[in-house]
């Protein structure tokens, strides 16, 4: 199994999305950056995902969720109507990917970036350092402890 973090505005798609129907699985598309995409297509079912909440007032990992299926052509590359159409995608060809993703667990409290700086296990983790923008970063198997055992915090 390996350890993610993904990115996400809580009122595009948040930890209570997931929450709100725990067992079904919601399609998280419309990446469009290629070494996030190259993350996603990594991910396998059984993998373990941080969902982080950016560009709100409670910035910071919300929950837990798991992959529930492996990465597969991203539909909205297709789409002429979604902001996420690419021209240069065909179906024979998909420059990009999205995967399926089931809940696991909402923390009581946002961990926060400023409280994520603060753990030694995470210093060479992107996500502390300063200009990363990745929407998808892998986790360490000790990062990954390092954040569930500070949040101790889960619902």
């Amino acid at each position: 199994m390996a350890y993610w973090l993904m990115k996400t505005e809580p009122d595009e798609c948040s930890i209570d999305d997931f929450a709100a129907d725990p067992a079904s699985t919601i399609r998280w598309d419309g990446v469009r950056n290629y070494q996030a995409r190259n993350f996603i297509r990594d991910m396998v079912v059984g993998d373990e995902v941080f969902i982080y909440h950016s560009s709100c007032k409670q910035i910071g990992i919300a929950g837990v969720v798991k992959v529930a299926a492996s990465a597969y052509p991203d539909p909205s590359q297709f789409d002429p109507s979604s902001p996420y159409w690419d021209a240069k995608s065909t179906p024979r060809n998909p420059r990009w990917d999205a995967v399926d993703l089931r809940f696991v667990t909402k923390f009581k409290t946002v961990l926060s970036l400023e409280q994520l700086k603060k753990l030694p296990d995470l210093i060479d983790n992107p996500l502390v350092r300063k200009g990363n923008r990745l929407s998808v970063i892998p986790f360490s198997e000790s990062e990954w402890q390092a954040v569930l055992k500070t949040s101790n915090n889960i619902e």
